[in-house]
């Protein structure tokens, strides 16, 4: 395990070898199983290689160490400060979307702002758990009112194909080959960029919106995604807040009014 990780970061077994302090003969009789290392050893490799708490937990269990990270359910008792003031950062956020999601991109709360950008999506996206990812890809989810689909679904896809080889979570794969094929999206090539005159500083969601006069506009947002500091719990490592920013003066009238 600690030299698929290893291999997947992209790291010599010199180069870590002198980070966490030991021989490289040292770390390479770790990953033949010759030596076995300490459960110290264990987290501070997985420390440099960046490897989830999750994964750190089978790391040290493989070793024969009990594991060192609980996973407490984010409606429990414990979680309870936690759970306050997730919902008060994104209250204070309304009118502005804003959610948070799982490690599989399933929304676990949202502000009033954020269930107004779904409105119209088929009954069966909008069941619990609530996927972003297909929420907003799906044909029948919100892709035919964004204005830029190809474009907000290419940063969308990178940013889960990055994710999955950062985590090697086959969920996670699974999603992305699932979101990648639907018939909407299936066209868009990986290496597309936006060919624009005009450089942009960040890929907007352009989202067409009814005007309450019978016709539509369009809302220009920008995201923001921001985790837990320090986390030494799997549930909150996993989590992410998604905050949605006006991308322009008119839009952020538009939802403030």
């Amino acid at each position: 395990m600690l030299r698929d990780w290893r291999e997947d970061r992209r790291r010599s077994q010199l180069d870590l070898a002198l980070e966490v302090g030991v021989s490289t003969r040292h770390l390479s009789f770790v990953e033949t199983g010759k030596s076995k290392p300490s459960p110290e050893l264990v987290l501070a490799i997985a420390e440099r290689l960046a490897v989830p708490l999750r994964e750190r937990n089978s790391m040290l269990l493989a070793a024969g160490y009990a594991p060192r990270y609980q996973h407490t359910p984010l409606d429990g008792e414990a979680l309870a400060s936690v759970r306050g003031a997730l919902d008060q950062l994104i209250q204070a956020h309304d009118p502005f979307p804003a959610v948070v999601v799982d490690r599989h991109w399933n929304m676990v709360m949202a502000n009033p702002g954020a269930l107004a950008l779904t409105a119209g999506v088929a009954p069966d996206l909008a069941e619990p758990p609530v996927n972003v990812y297909r929420m907003t890809l799906h044909p029948d989810g919100m892709a035919p009112m964004i204005e830029n689909l190809d474009e907000w679904a290419h940063h969308l896809l990178s940013t889960l194909d990055r994710q999955v080889a950062a985590t090697r979570d086959p969920e996670l794969r699974d999603l992305l080959d699932e979101v990648s094929s639907y018939p909407n999206i299936a066209h868009i090539d990986r290496a597309w960029r936006t060919r624009s005159s005009v450089p942009t500083v960040v890929v907007p969601l352009r989202l067409r919106a009814p005007d309450g006069k019978g016709g539509t506009v369009v809302q220009s947002w920008f995201s923001t995604n921001t985790s837990i500091g320090t986390p030494a719990d799997i549930t909150l490592d996993e989590l992410h807040i998604e905050l949605f920013h006006p991308a322009d003066a008119a839009t952020a009238a538009m939802v403030r009014g």
